[in-house]
């Protein structure tokens, strides 16, 4: 027998996908008098700066204005029934405990960069609590760590960093305009990641409030949801407002080159070389590749690839000239092509802002090249074959504004553990490839979706396997979606694996431990897929029936959980990880005489195997029913797991 894929968290995804317009209407009525109610604040009163309805003069301007991509702003793109644009913490529990209390879902916004516009869009009854008014930074140079808002840009963060010191940065993207919410919460790659890893590796703290609107900072959350919000995607598990980083030594002097190659100056043999050597090259260096198609130098109507080698060096021009003859030699970078400046403007020159004026120009939150546009993403752990790059050539070249990016992982990459955050992608990855085709109308849009599509699929005899990984901040729904409340936990990890490999199955636990109600759910493989067919019982007797209730409450049998409640005490008496398929409400009786049987044979609870006989015992006694299989599993890693699963 079949059992459904979310457990307890399907009555949750059946009201995400169900409420009726009219029910719509009512709810967001009645969340507005809840939300006056908490904060004192009107809709009329303009000069709050909070409430926006789809009345209000400024709601459009508002829900455009960090939209990145056009896709998702369009005349028939669903809108939110209110924005709510917090000024402080009691202003955002405010927005979850009404929300709850009406059946609304969230969307939480920071810079609006969501590749697919999760962050803003949704195909059920939303509101959207916008952050951008909660951008506060700040620097402590003494003990090197700052507090920066979700808000804030990282724009932003680096001119109030630069403000404050010419010899401390933070290791996070190049574009200014991205909200640093979504960042971290998604990982957060950028030009020092061989240096100091992601951005998500250097957060030593954060603030969130939970689906309970409880507002906690790591010691209170605990190290698991603190673990799954640095890269697990912080949207699924609460709504963090407040990251606490840790600042990194910059040296006062950055080399900058950038040189070009087409496939008439052998771009092929360069970018093979490349794939050699880019992840062994010192920690200081990184040498992103960007691939692209322009005019050929013939002065024909002909289209070339050329291939821009992107490098920024912490440390002097000299270094850097040593460093290439050493280690690159063939790219054939001479004085003349080093610059060097202070990583601040680094930071302006990668992000294509001239070094020669202010760098407050970060200060600056309205990216003005917004563009239709899709992206996908894959990891390389072999060098692709000059034949492949080859063909790679004659899809690119089909496509003027679709291009590629390759970022060289090894360095401090490679040394992180795959386990220390979600973010799995570590030892053993060259590089990562991000696709991006652009374009101008809305009317070419099936055209160039498929034209970026079968790019993917060309690439597939050359990237990662088994699962072919992808980077969560590149959201890519084309990997999968949830469909419908039927879905395993086995349909959902063909996708949740891709973006966190084996780290996706504690992401599940945490988020039912977190958010057990599935109250942040979205319509993406993201979030509602946290929701398992798997119940983890926990080490603690409150804990175990706490999570028992859940499968109570789904079966409607009152005695389940209470039987399986004391399953979850004894299993883990020593800490030991329990794990029992959700079995069918005859199933449960069965539970409850291997649970009699199993309290008869002994006393003592600490002793795994026995409850494992007692389960055996309490089936051979219902003589009408087949035998479970049952498994002991201890892989020496993790610990000792019991499986049961119901033979029927």
């Amino acid at each position: 027998m079949k059992i459904s894929v979310f457990g307890f968290l399907t009555l949750a995804f059946l009201l995400c996908v169900s409420i009726p317009s009219a029910t719509s209407d009512l709810a967001s009525i009645n969340f507005l008098k809840c939300f006056q109610s908490k904060t004192n604040l009107s809709v009329s009163n303009s000069s709050s700066n909070v409430i926006f309805t789809a009345t209000t003069s400024s709601y459009t301007s508002i829900l455009q204005s960090s939209a990145q991509n056009l896709r998702f702003v369009t005349k028939s793109t669903p809108k939110p029934q209110l924005i709510i644009r917090p000024l402080g913490k009691s202003h955002i529990q405010a927005a979850v405990t009404c929300s709850k209390e009406n059946n609304i879902n969230i969307r939480i916004r920071s810079g609006g960069h969501d590749y697919e516009g999760l962050s803003y869009v949704s195909h059920i009854p939303f509101i959207i609590v916008d952050l951008s008014n909660l951008r506060s930074i700040k620097i402590d140079i003494e003990n090197q760590i700052a507090w920066v808002d979700s808000g804030a840009t990282l724009g932003e963060l680096y001119h109030a960093i630069a403000e404050k010191s010419k010899i401390y940065g933070f290791p996070a993207g190049t574009c200014p305009t991205v909200g640093v919410g979504g960042h971290l919460s998604g990982g957060g790659m950028g030009t020092m990641c061989r240096k100091y890893g992601l951005a998500a590796d250097n957060v030593i703290d954060a603030r969130i409030v939970d689906a309970n609107g409880r507002v906690l900072n790591r010691k209170s959350m605990g190290e698991d949801p603190f673990w799954a919000i640095r890269g697990g995607g912080g949207a699924s598990f609460g709504i963090i407002f407040s990251w606490k980083i840790k600042l990194v030594p910059v040296p006062s002097t950055v080399t900058m080159f950038l040189i070009q190659k087409s496939l008439e100056q052998g771009a092929t043999k360069f970018v093979q070389k490349w794939q050699l050597v880019a992840n062994k090259l010192s920690k200081d260096l990184f040498i992103r590749v960007i691939i692209g198609v322009a005019d050929s130098a013939s002065g024909n109507s002909n289209k070339t690839i050329v291939v821009t080698f992107a490098a920024v060096f912490l440390g002097r021009r000299e270094q850097l000239l040593t460093m290439m003859e050493n280690s690159f030699h063939e790219l054939g970078v001479e004085q003349k092509d080093c610059i060097e400046m202070s990583w601040i403007q680094s930071v302006l020159y990668v992000a294509g802002f001239s070094t020669e004026g202010s760098y407050n120009v970060l200060l600056n939150r309205t990216n003005t090249n917004k563009s239709y546009f899709k992206a996908k993403s894959d990891y390389v752990k072999e060098p692709i074959s000059e034949k492949g790059l080859e063909g790679l050539w004659k899809i690119l070249i089909e496509e003027e504004s679709g291009y590629m990016i390759w970022t060289p992982y090894g360095g401090r990459m490679g040394e992180i553990s795959e386990f220390q955050i979600p973010f799995p992608h570590r030892s053993g990855n060259l590089y990562e490839i991000q696709y991006i085709v652009t374009w101008e109308a809305k009317k070419e849009t099936e055209e160039h979706l498929n034209w970026i599509r079968r790019l993917y699929g060309y690439m597939t005899p050359f990237v990662s396997k088994n699962p072919r990984s992808a980077y969560l901040n590149y959201r890519d729904l084309d990997l999968g979606i949830n469909r419908n409340e039927n879905e395993s936990y086995g349909q959902a990890s063909v996708w949740g694996l891709k973006y966190f490999n084996s780290n996706f199955k504690r992401l599940a636990q945490v988020k039912t431990q977190v958010d057990p109600s599935n109250f942040f759910c979205h319509m993406s493989k993201l979030t509602i897929q946290m929701g398992t067919e798997v119940v983890h019982l926990h080490t603690e007797q409150k804990e175990g029936k706490m999570c028992m209730r859940k499968l109570g409450f789904v079966t409607g049998n009152p005695k389940f959980y209470k039987s399986l409640s004391g399953l979850a005490i004894c299993h883990l008496q020593e800490n030991k990880a329990a794990e029992v398929t959700q079995p069918t409400i005859k199933a449960t009786h069965i539970a409850i005489e291997g649970w009699i049987s199993y309290r008869r044979m002994l006393e003592d609870c600490s002793n795994l195997e026995a409850v494992l006989w007692g389960l055996l015992w309490g089936f051979e006694m219902i003589k009408d029913q087949e035998m479970p299989v049952v498994q002991i599993i201890n892989d020496g890693t993790s610990p000792l797991v019991l499986r049961v699963r119901f033979g029927f």
